[in-house]
């Protein structure tokens, strides 16, 4: 089963045009499945040897969301054997998705976004900042981001989301502004350490920015508001304050980058809730 799973790795790379962070993914979901149920020929899975795993998963209390992740990686992999003519019969084919409740994505205010932004940061923490706020970028997108992407004259951030997916993003003059002071600062890195990349973050010791780093920096930022929050906090922001202010849907999806609009909807509940919760402390005083 081994190979074939390298097999399908690879059609999900060059196919499919995933992410490496997706394929790895796939590759830990799928050989944790391999060795769990100990599965040496493809061909002698069946649905009870599904049944095993998922049953197993649940015991050892795997989250859920970590559960139906898995369950859609099984899905993935059997419909493409099936359809490659590797297998004979989908052994997953009639597999149901667990479902896990909704939660609703964390945000933080516009006031503590302003808090952040006023900490004494460097050029490149404020580009961050902007970026992953006034952009609604992934982390990935942030880090993959190269010069060229960047068009200051027409204000626009050009990024490639899941699935190679590009998407061209507007910048306001405040992001402008941060993003032409933090260039002078990287082009006196590029002489200083004579680097020859168009990678756009590089860090003051000539090291490019790594997702860790992004992560360690918006987690340190939190603490600040006495909030723990991620990059993806940033982004969740970012969607709920368009919509708050009047922003139609169909445009917030295309910013995010999201195929479905129903993924987008999520944050109509967000604005409908805080708008809830500013009611009633309002008649409350």
């Amino acid at each position: 089963m081994h190979q074939i799973i390298s097999q399908y790795l690879e059609y999900l790379e060059l196919e499919k045009g995933l992410s490496q962070n997706t394929i790895d993914a796939y590759r830990r979901d799928l050989s944790d499945f391999e060795s769990s149920e100990s599965v040496e020929d493809v061909n002698n899975v069946d649905r009870m040897t599904i049944n095993s795993y998922v049953r197993k998963l649940r015991e050892n209390r795997l989250a859920p969301t970590s559960v139906i992740r898995k369950v859609a990686s099984l899905r993935g992999f059997f419909k493409w054997a099936f359809s490659s003519g590797i297998i004979n019969n989908n052994p997953a084919s009639t597999l149901e998705q667990p479902k896990v409740p909704q939660r609703l994505p964390k945000v933080v205010s516009v006031k503590e976004i302003e808090e952040m932004l006023h900490n004494n940061l460097t050029p490149l923490e404020h580009v961050m900042m902007e970026l992953l706020y006034s952009c609604g970028l992934r982390v990935s997108e942030l880090v993959n981001l190269k010069l060229n992407d960047i068009d200051l004259s027409s204000k626009y951030v050009r990024c490639f989301g899941k699935g190679s997916k590009e998407r061209i993003i507007p910048m306001g003059e405040t992001a402008k502004s941060v993003i032409k002071e933090y260039l002078l600062t990287r082009d006196l890195l590029i002489k200083k350490y004579n680097i020859d990349s168009k990678k756009l973050l590089i860090k003051e010791n000539g090291h490019f920015i790594s997702r860790q780093d992004v992560y360690n920096f918006i987690h340190a930022q939190g603490k600040l508001i006495h909030k723990n929050i991620s990059p993806h906090t940033l982004r969740h922001s970012f969607a709920t304050h368009l919509l708050e202010n009047g922003a139609d849907l169909r445009i917030v999806q295309e910013l995010l980058g999201h195929s479905d609009v129903s993924t987008t909807q999520l944050y109509t509940h967000i604005s409908k809730k805080r708008l809830k919760e500013v009611y009633f402390s309002i008649n409350k005083s």
